[in-house]
């Protein structure tokens, strides 16, 4: 069948090769089209191409995406996976206040699934937002917290060995909470100076947890140190970026993004694009700005096909996000194209998932 680039949608496979009208081949017969391939489409000016009969070609994209678990269409396959991972992280914080500790094949069955089902997740931003409520937010933090360090690690290059391990970390990161009372973590007015003093120290318990479970490890130090800042203005020791160790910087990237998009009973969801404008205001002086930048460059494209109101109360969809104007996307409106890092007179306002 033949369609519109702008009607593509995710999963559709190419029945033709794509060539742009200089005769240069884009993309082979057979490719499945995401938010890359259909942006490589736009960059080339190609208006029409040839798609497999989306009837037929859902069985089998539906084959591959049962088994790796692609795209929040899928959510019925994804959702059990998820919540198990949820129910698992409780049980890891009742062991841990029961027995002042863990075990690592306990760890290791819970977050193992996740890495083995959303390793080919290409739309991140879609899945957290789907599979994101207000229960058990401190389980579901922490279960995102260690999907999106896994994740983040993969993008800044380390092996698949290496980001298992940091999504442990990220996955563990809260574990000293299991000490603190649900009526502080939960409290839907303002803490205390005394209350937010004793949030302050899930950090030192959760260290000691870790560190009775495996001994001194990533997963401790990250535990320890993911609310430290680069300039020194976290807690709890107050330590500057040089003295945080590499993993840490990671985990507390995800550790906001994962808080600012969540919703809790003191606060609605925000805007998602928001949420990376103010990660990037971070990154000059309390998150490290290379963890942030790369994190943010592979954020920004599952942006690619999602709707948005600019502050002049326009709707359009973003066709195209740029490597280095993050916020700046090409948004089409109707018929026409308008490059944001081009009209700097208008902005996204809002981005509707």
């Amino acid at each position: 069948m033949r369609v519109h680039v702008t009607e593509l949608r995710d999963g559709d496979r190419l029945s033709k090769d794509a060539f742009n009208s200089y005769g240069l081949h884009v993309l082979s017969e057979g490719t499945e089209l995401y938010s890359r391939e259909i942006s490589k489409l736009y960059q080339h000016q190609i208006d029409y191409i040839d798609i497999d009969d989306r009837v037929e070609m859902t069985a089998a994209t539906a084959a591959r995406t049962l088994e790796s678990g692609l795209s929040p269409k899928w959510l019925p396959t994804v959702e059990p996976i998820y919540d198990a991972a949820v129910k698992g992280c409780e049980q890891l914080f009742i062991d841990a206040l029961q027995n002042g500790s863990v075990v690592m094949d306990d760890v290791v069955e819970t977050f193992q699934p996740l890495v083995d089902n959303f390793r080919m997740e290409r739309d991140v931003v879609s899945m957290l937002l789907l599979l994101n409520t207000k229960d058990d937010y401190t389980y579901q933090h922490s279960v995102q917290v260690g999907m999106l360090s896994y994740y983040l690690a993969t993008w800044l290059g380390y092996d698949e060995k290496q980001a298992i391990v940091i999504g442990q970390a990220g996955f563990l990161h809260d574990i000293g909470k299991c000490q603190i009372e649900d009526d502080i973590l939960n409290k839907p007015e303002r803490l205390s100076e005394e209350e937010f003093g004793l949030i302050k120290q899930h950090t030192i318990f959760g260290y000691e947890i870790i560190k009775r479970s495996f001994g001194d490890s990533i997963q401790a130090t990250v535990a320890l140190q993911h609310h430290e800042r680069i300039d020194g203005t976290g807690y709890p020791h107050s330590i500057n970026g040089e003295q945080m160790h590499p993993v840490s910087k990671i985990v507390a990237v995800a550790d906001v993004y994962s808080a600012m998009i969540s919703s809790r009973v003191y606060q609605e969801k925000r805007d998602l694009l928001f949420v990376l404008k103010e990660l990037h205001r971070m990154s000059f002086n309390e998150l490290d700005p290379f963890t942030t930048h790369t994190f943010i460059k592979h954020m920004i494209p599952n942006f690619i096909g999602k709707q948005v109101e600019l502050q002049s109360g326009e709707s359009g969809i973003i066709i195209m996000t740029h490597p280095s104007e993050f916020f700046r996307p090409l948004v089409q409106i109707n018929d026409e194209f308008i490059d944001l890092a081009v009209d700097r007179s208008l902005e996204v306002k809002h981005v509707y998932m």
